[in-house]
């Protein structure tokens, strides 16, 4: 299959689309503690899913998972479990920052990092400065580091301007250090998806051997990673639920609703969460196919980008950015159009590989 760069973007933003507006049906959950709805759409997004979209598109799921290689499954798994200290602790930082700021800190070290160790870490690095797709790639790179500072910036400003009462309004459990805090440690964590990605290779290489299409190889692979993120999940949700004793809540009825009603409406809207957040790697796995061997790295910075965009998007539609000036405005919009511009640029760094 030749690739293609430009189909490879408009499948990151779709990732991007995804996972910039997961957290948004958790909204309409009531009665539930966060822990509660965090496993329930973890259930969904990190098991169910994976497997049932990996069964229904590629061949002998199975087999291949028990032919690859035990140190590529433990890497694998590895590296999602770290993800998901990071994963847990995401959430958190749109509880404290509201959805733009939080995403916009967090993505920014989860893109560094997941971006630039893997090529690193296989001595690639140095032939990006060698060619001049390398170096538009790089470019690219910087550009979307670039957005995510003008991200970071229009929170700062808009977390000067509005008093405290409208803070409370938008974002309920606003806290700015507590936030900072927790978005540092989420966004370096999450970085460890891509490396859980990279060490995956050889999975990829078996599905394909079974007569999977190559735009659904990495469809196994996330089931390992994803496996590791739950497991560091499901233990933290589980001791929170039992330190706040709100294991009850499974089964808990929000006052003045029907029983039957409100479980049902809690169950669907974490289900809906989850499968709305795996969405952005089953579309992050097919961009990347498209975006070349050379620099397939360029995915992750495109998945981050996409997904502040998306998430700026949404915190613009819930109205997290009103009664702000005008000062924050622009750097909202300059948020926007500089992260538009680096999934561009990175896009066409690989269509000049390809050439």
């Amino acid at each position: 299959m030749v690739p293609n760069p430009i189909l490879g973007v408009l499948l990151h933003w779709l990732g991007g689309l995804a996972a910039g507006s997961f957290y948004v049906p958790f909204r309409k959950v009531k009665g539930w503690s966060w822990e509660t709805y965090w496993l329930v759409a973890g259930v969904m997004s990190w098991i169910i899913a994976p497997v049932l979209l990996a069964g229904l598109l590629t061949k002998d799921l199975f087999a291949v998972l028990h032919e690859a290689p035990g140190a590529t499954i433990w890497w694998a798994y590895f590296f999602g479990a770290l993800w998901g200290l990071g994963g847990l602790t995401f959430g958190l930082a749109m509880r404290y920052l509201g959805l733009s700021l939080g995403m916009a800190v967090a993505l920014g070290y989860t893109a560094v990092f997941g971006t630039l160790i893997p090529p690193i870490f296989r001595g690639q690095f140095h032939a990006l400065l060698e060619q001049r797709s390398g170096i538009v790639i790089l470019i690219g790179i910087g550009i979307c580091m670039l957005g995510i500072l003008f991200a970071g910036a229009a929170g700062v400003s808009k977390d000067r301007e509005l008093s405290p009462e409208q803070q409370k309004a938008d974002v309920p459990e606003f806290n700015l250090k507590l936030g900072l805090a927790v978005a540092t440690f989420a966004g370096i964590m999450s970085a460890c998806f891509a490396f859980g990605l990279a060490a995956g290779d050889p999975i990829k290489l078996l599905t394909l051997q079974h007569g999977t299409s190559i735009m659904w190889q990495g469809l196994p692979v996330l089931i390992v990673v994803l496996a590791g993120g739950f497991t560091t999940n499901c233990i933290w949700c589980a001791a929170l639920s039992l330190r706040n004793r709100t294991y009850g809540e499974y089964l808990q009825v929000p006052v003045g609703r029907t029983q039957t009603a409100s479980i049902f409406k809690n169950y669907l809207f974490s289900a809906i969460a989850g499968f709305t957040w795996y969405l952005q790697f089953f579309f992050y796995t097919m961009g990347e196919t498209q975006m070349g061997k050379k620099y397939g790295f360029s995915s992750w910075t495109l998945h981050m980008a996409s997904i502040i965009i998306f998430s700026t998007l949404w915190g613009i539609a819930l109205h997290e950015w009103r009664g702000v000036g005008r000062r924050t405005k622009v750097l909202v919009f300059l948020t926007l159009l500089v992260l538009v511009s680096s999934t561009a640029v990175v896009g066409y760094g690989n269509l000049l590989s390809t050439r």
